[in-house]
C-alpha cells in the first residue's frame, strides 16, 4: 500500500492563511499538490530565460563589435552590462531571502534603475535559476512571516482561553 500523506486539519475561522507564491499557491507550506515537481519546472524554465537572456545580451555585444567603433566600446558595453548584472542578482537574491521590504538605499528603487534591472535581467534569472535549487523563490520569506503569524494566532487563542469574553451572547454585563 502506499501511504498517503497525513491531510492537515482544518484551520479555524480568523486563522491566517499562508500567502500564495507565484506557480506554487500555496503548496509550498507542506510541500505537496505537485510542489516538487512545480520547483523541477521553475529551475528548468529559469535556466532556459537565463540563457535566452544571455544570448540576447551576447548579440548586443556581438552588434556594437560589428560596428568597428573600437574595443574600447567593446569593452565599455561589457563592463557596463557586468555591473548591471551584478546588482540585480543582489537585489534579487535579497528580495527571495530577506523580502522586498527589506531593501534600502538603491536596491529599493524601481523606477529610477529600471534600465539597471532590464540590463541586467539575465543575472536577475541566475540569482532566481540558484534559489529555487534550495527552495521555491520566496518561500523562506512567507514561511517566516506565516509562522509568526501563526504564533500571534496561537497567542491571542491561549490569552482568551483564560479569561471568558465580555461580548458572549447570554452573558451579562458587569456593573461598577
Amino acid at each position: 500500500m502506499s501511504e498517503q500523506p497525513p491531510t492537515p486539519a482544518p484551520t479555524p475561522a480568523g486563522a491566517p492563511e499562508p500567502e500564495p507564491i507565484r506557480f506554487f499557491g500555496t503548496s509550498w507550506l507542506n510541500r505537496d499538490n505537485g510542489y516538487w515537481p512545480r520547483r523541477v519546472g521553475v529551475s528548468v524554465g529559469a535556466l532556459a530565460a537565463t540563457a535566452a537572456a544571455v544570448l540576447v545580451l551576447r548579440f548586443g555585444i556581438e552588434g556594437i563589435a560589428l560596428s568597428e567603433d573600437g574595443t574600447f566600446l567593446n569593452g565599455l558595453l561589457t563592463a557596463a552590462i557586468a555591473v548591471c548584472s551584478m546588482m540585480a542578482v543582489r537585489r534579487t537574491w535579497k528580495v527571495l531571502t530577506e523580502g522586498r521590504d527589506q531593501l534600502t538605499g538603491w536596491m529599493a528603487e524601481d523606477k529610477s534603475l529600471g534600465a539597471v534591472w532590464l540590463i541586467g535581467g539575465a543575472g536577475s534569472l541566475a540569482a532566481y535559476f540558484v534559489r529555487s535549487l534550495v527552495e521555491a523563490p520566496g518561500e523562506a520569506v512567507r514561511r517566516a512571516a506565516h509562522e509568526r503569524a501563526v504564533a500571534q494566532y496561537e497567542k491571542r487563542q491561549a490569552g482568551r482561553g483564560r479569561r471568558p469574553d465580555t461580548k458572549a451572547p447570554g452573558r451579562p454585563k458587569r456593573k461598577r
